[in-house]
């Protein structure tokens, strides 16, 4: 079997195209990609707990936090003890941060926009429908 036409290849290319598009829309607005996820990530309102957004992200926690370091010397994050529990912080957004939320969601939304206006609803259903069972099979950890 050829690399290319190994599931894993595919998955893998496309979602470096995908990134590679966004970087270059973030790096038009000095961020990256990973933090606009970031920032998508953390409640506009009510802030995130630090610890839920490694999670919600697939990161490690020690990556988020260089990354949430940086971004607070952006000032685009500020961090505040949980008012409910003391031992845990919460991450806000500045008002830079709720600029930078804003442009990334408009972005997502422009390339979804442009990937179901490009593509049948029955072909994207299709594909929904097979990520979600390769999902499925990597959690069974029925694989190996």
């Amino acid at each position: 079997m050829k690399r290319e036409e190994t599931v894993d290849h595919q998955i893998k290319m496309c979602w470096h195209a995908i990134y590679r598009m966004y970087n270059q829309q973030a790096v038009k607005h000095e961020s990256t990609t990973s933090m606009a996820f970031v920032v998508l990530n953390i409640d506009p309102v009510e802030g995130t707990p630090a610890t839920k957004i490694a999670p919600l992200m697939g990161l490690e926690s020690r990556s988020l936090t260089r990354m949430l370091k940086s971004m607070e010397e952006k000032g685009f994050i500020y961090r505040q003890k949980d008012p409910k529990d003391g031992r845990s912080v919460r991450i806000f957004l500045t008002d830079l941060g709720q600029e930078k939320r804003r442009v990334s969601r408009e972005t997502v939304i422009r390339f979804n926009e442009a990937v179901q206006g490009a593509i049948e609803p029955e072909k994207l259903d299709v594909f929904f429908e097979v990520v979600g069972k390769i999902n499925q099979l990597i959690d069974s950890k029925s694989i190996f």
